[in-house]
């Protein structure tokens, strides 16, 4: 039978590991220690395999079953979860350390190394500033063009104008050391809105 939260929390632990299944491979570990943890038991290739999924309660009943079918979606594709998990992760991180606001800070950085004047390097913080809320969690190779004409727009309806045009320049700039830095494929997204030029803006922003 289904697993149900007031069991689980009613679960004491014994002086071995049990396992309380909750069904379709899932299943509770309770450990001497107290510990509980969510496991999912599955086959692949011809082999048992198990999962890991968090422990109880961090990980919710209702979060390890979402996790559990997350996880039987991939096996269906002919995925292997235990693989593909730690794919996941590092593809997340690599994101995370590779947002548009990183970039451009590391390039900021290389002006100010640079030698560039204070009044150019403040003007660049202040683009990235306005740009931020609109793309700056993104990763830099995911940016388009249309995010970007997003966050332009926004600065042409307060009537910024020269302002939309300027950062439109920072952020190609920040596009074109994506790529030169290897974070963003020369043909990818962020390297067309680089390119994007009169095409990828407002009229009013050129």
């Amino acid at each position: 039978m289904p697993l149900k939260d007031a069991e689980i929390r009613a679960f004491r632990a014994v002086d071995k590991p049990v396992k309380k299944a909750d069904g379709a491979g899932l299943y509770l570990e309770v450990f001497p220690n107290g510990s509980k943890l969510w496991r999912l038991k599955f086959r692949i290739g011809g082999k048992e395999k198990r999962l890991a999924l968090g422990s109880y309660s961090a990980v919710s009943l209702a979060d390890a079953r979402k996790r559990r079918d997350a996880a039987r979606a991939q096996i269906e594709q002919g995925l292997d979860p235990t693989i593909e998990r730690p794919r996941e992760k590092a593809a997340a991180k690599f994101n995370a350390e590779n947002s548009f606001e990183q970039v451009a800070s590391e390039y900021l950085a290389k002006m100010e190394r640079e030698g560039r004047a204070d009044t150019t390097v403040i003007k660049a913080k202040w683009f990235l500033s306005l740009l931020k809320p609109a793309i700056g969690r993104m990763p830099v190779g995911n940016v388009d063009p249309q995010m970007l004409l997003a966050a332009l727009k926004k600065l042409e309806a307060k009537g910024n104008y020269e302002t939309a045009k300027k950062a439109r320049s920072f952020a190609s700039r920040v596009f074109r050391y994506a790529v030169a830095t290897g974070r963003a494929k020369a043909e990818g997204p962020a390297h067309r809105s680089a390119k994007a030029g009169d095409r990828g803006v407002p009229r009013c922003a050129r």
